[in-house]
């Protein structure tokens, strides 16, 4: 797990508690310290557990590895592919658990596309030439975790992890992970169309993060307002617009996809929490990415481009872009 913070603790202890496989960790500061002496804590239905697992700060201390699980946020990661690097073997996958649009996304896509690369995902394709588009496996994550403390990680909701190669179909790489994932307890569905998956989910990341992050409402609030609520819908039927004109299919309406965000209740988005804590916000792989697929397909954007502008000033202002 290369970022063993909420979600990356949260597999490596399922995992290593199951059994399912041998876990080694990248994590940084208290954290890791506290994993060290007293080993990866786990808070779930289950009660609370404790998982050894490898971990460490400089990932050339473990080595190759089979599996790779990208837990990062997607503006961490282009600084840190060199130190992803050792960990990455002749047949190493490299599972994308990372929120957002990929920058992979037009790897294995067929068609005109296939093989462009987002400026705004992948600046100067350190990622396509650091870590290739190849060994990606896609991953879609729906469970909900924080940390506790250093070295407790606390499950919150969800146990569904989505994988999907890039150019569809199921492999064998993938069908294994899937099969250690339901081992450690968590749901592993396979999908041969991935970026479908995708967009359901950046759907609501899309809108409902800047959204909130500008207005400091919570989920429920946002979603029944009639303002914010239709803010959220134009910006969603527009992304919706780029992704069907790229091939996607959404399998739900917006409508529906609104109220399962109210449904959440009163949830603090992470881009809200961010600007709460001056750490950098989510834009560029939530909202910026979905603008420039825009402008490649000819499908106007203008709601996006414009919770854009203020989402980007109001983290100029508050010192996390």
């Amino acid at each position: 797990m290369f970022g063993a913070g909420a979600i990356g603790g949260f597999l490596a202890a399922r995992l290593a508690r199951s059994g399912a496989a041998e876990v080694a960790v990248v994590a940084r500061g208290p954290h890791l310290e506290a994993m060290r002496e007293r080993g990866l804590r786990l808070i779930d239905s289950d009660g609370a557990s404790t998982a050894r697992v490898g971990a460490g700060e400089d990932p050339s201390e473990f080595g190759p590895q089979d599996y790779v699980f990208i837990t990062l946020k997607a503006h961490s990661v282009p600084g840190a592919v060199d130190r992803i690097r050792p960990l990455l073997g002749p047949g190493t996958c490299v599972v994308w658990a990372v929120n957002g649009l990929p920058w992979w996304y037009f790897h294995g896509i067929g068609g005109d596309l296939e093989g462009s690369r987002l400026e705004t995902l992948d600046p100067g394709g350190v990622q396509w030439d650091g870590l290739g588009p190849d060994r990606i496996l896609g991953c879609v994550v729906h469970p909900a975790a924080e940390i506790a403390e250093p070295g407790v990680v606390r499950h919150l909701g969800g146990d569904r992890f989505t994988l999907g190669e890039p150019a569809g179909g199921k492999s064998e790489r993938a069908g294994a992970l899937s099969a250690a994932l339901r081992t450690a307890g968590l749901r592993a569905p396979v999908r041969p169309r991935i970026r479908d998956e995708i967009w359901i989910k950046l759907w609501g990341n899309l809108s409902f993060n800047p959204i909130s992050a500008l207005t400091h409402a919570t989920l429920d609030v946002l979603c029944a307002d009639p303002g914010t609520r239709g803010v959220a819908r134009n910006m969603m039927l527009e992304a919706q617009a780029v992704g069907e004109r790229l091939g996607a299919r959404f399998a739900i309406d917006v409508e529906r996809r609104i109220d399962g965000g109210a449904a959440v209740g009163a949830h603090r988005t992470s881009m809200l929490q961010d600007l709460e804590a001056g750490r950098p916000m989510e834009i560029d792989a939530l909202v910026a990415s979905v603008r420039e697929l825009g402008l490649l397909t000819g499908i106007p954007t203008p709601t996006i481009d414009t919770v854009l502008a203020l989402i980007r000033l109001r983290a100029a202002t508050a010192g996390a872009a």
